[in-house]
């Protein structure tokens, strides 16, 4: 059973249209959701958490619907934003006083073991504390209510590498349980290929692709080539592309296929955020 299963999900803006977006979160798996700022990550992770209705589509947590169980399923789910929650005068003991409230499975001994491996003070007010000390409470108080899943939204944006490296360790433990599962949008590509195990890729309200980020990164690569070569290369065989100087760089999505066929060519692995840009360049899945 899947911790999440999204199918063809709908949502209508005037200026913008979510399209039949379909994935999957596998129980004891972190899924990667990317994609440019207003390509709909945030408005597919609202739909599933219940802050919008969907216009179409279903919604599936730990098998039960989304839209008729979406109370009793939140006992179960934790969303960590970049932005905090609480009120700014709140300090991380006023935080726990309140949180013992919403959630039956609140735990004061867990909440301090996460304060206390954070090194964050209960007694210091909210405002007070850096950004990545206030996503570490954030985190703290996400977790302390024991839930199966949980819901990230950038929340490693603008903090620095020890503290985003430090925060990655903590969703890896989190997903050691084969039951919780986590779904985690990010720009940041480099900290999604430490811990992701699989991509969701976003693009004009459409899901361009939907794949193992292992396999990704093994099958897709960057082929170089000089202008006049270009037109010589089959628009079939590359994603994406981009002129530069002299030459282009195209995204191809079978690279050893593409050395056999090339064997003259230039072909170097493919990151997710290079798979990301050059898809949103141009190109088909």
């Amino acid at each position: 059973m899947t911790a999440i299963r999204v199918e063809g999900l709908r949502k209508r803006y005037p200026r913008f249209e979510l399209q039949d977006v379909s994935f999957e979160v596998p129980r004891g798996g972190i899924v990667g959701l990317i994609g440019e700022n207003g390509a709909g990550k945030t408005t597919t992770i609202k739909a599933i958490v219940g802050a919008i209705r969907a216009d179409a589509g279903k919604i599936e947590i730990y098998g039960r619907d989304g839209a008729k169980h979406g109370k009793d399923l939140k006992q179960d789910i934790a969303v960590v934003t970049e932005e905090s929650f609480f009120h700014e005068e709140f300090a991380a003991k006023d935080v726990a006083h309140v949180m013992r409230r919403l959630y039956a499975r609140w735990d004061d001994a867990l909440y301090r073991q996460y304060l206390d491996r954070f090194h964050l003070p209960p007694d210091k007010r909210i405002k007070e504390l850096s950004k990545g000390m206030r996503m570490k409470l954030a985190i703290a108080t996400a977790l302390a209510h024991r839930p199966k899943l949980l819901i990230l939204d950038e929340p490693t944006s603008g903090l620095d590498p020890v503290v985003r490296s430090e925060i990655l360790d903590v969703f890896f433990d989190f997903i050691q349980d084969e039951e919780h599962a986590i779904l985690f949008s990010s720009h940041i590509t480099t900290d999604l290929e430490k811990i992701a195990d699989y991509i969701v890729f976003i693009h004009g309200g459409r899901v361009v692709l939907s794949r193992p980020k292992d396999e990704l990164l093994e099958q897709y690569g960057i082929m170089k080539c000089g202008l006049d070569e270009f037109p010589k290369v089959d628009a079939a065989d590359y994603a994406g592309f981009r002129r530069y100087g002299f030459g282009c760089e195209m995204l191809v999505r079978d690279r050893q296929a593409m050395r056999r066929k090339y064997p003259h060519l230039t072909i170097d692995p493919a990151s997710i955020e290079d798979i990301m840009l050059y898809y949103a360049r141009g190109g088909q899945a």
